[in-house]
């Protein structure tokens, strides 16, 4: 196996290619569009259903129902989250502030709501908000990447 890198991607290139098939390059910038765009879009949709579907009072009163703290507030202030912090993932602007957010909110969930009742999410579990800290936390360390309202920012300092 052979490696070639270049400054923007890296490639490796194996000496026995197969079926004529080129390799695909590999790239961080990339591969953080790509968690940006799943994990921006997963939030968008539920802070959407929260604030235009059911609702500031409908989502209150889900989340008291769940036993959430402060439902009245927790509730609209979720959904906006969710909603915001989504949409700046898309863009991949404030990408650290908006990852460091909405992980912390779905630690809450999980320990408010989803622990209990194991971890798959058919049964309410924590398998979904596991996922999103994930990625929310690879966010945190790594930032927006090269393709990103963050970054082209950054280069015009």
């Amino acid at each position: 196996m052979t490696s070639h890198t270049s400054p923007r991607t890296t490639a490796v290139v194996h000496s026995s290619n197969r079926g004529g098939l080129r390799p695909l390059p590999t790239s961080p910038s990339v591969a953080l569009l790509v968690l940006r765009l799943a994990i921006g879009a997963v939030f968008l949709a539920h802070g959407a259903q929260k604030v235009f579907v059911y609702g500031f009072a409908g989502t209150s009163g889900s989340f008291a129902q769940m036993g959430v703290p402060l439902a009245d507030i927790a509730g609209p202030l979720v959904g906006l989250l969710e909603l915001l912090g989504g949409l700046a993932l898309l863009v991949g602007v404030a990408t650290r502030f908006a990852a460091l957010a909405l992980a912390f909110d779905m630690l809450v969930a999980t320990f408010l709501v989803h622990l209990p009742f194991g971890i798959f999410a058919a049964d309410g579990g924590y398998e979904l908000p596991l996922a999103l800290i994930g990625g929310g936390v690879a966010l945190i360390i790594a930032g927006a990447g090269r393709i990103s309202v963050d970054a082209a920012l950054t280069r015009r300092r």
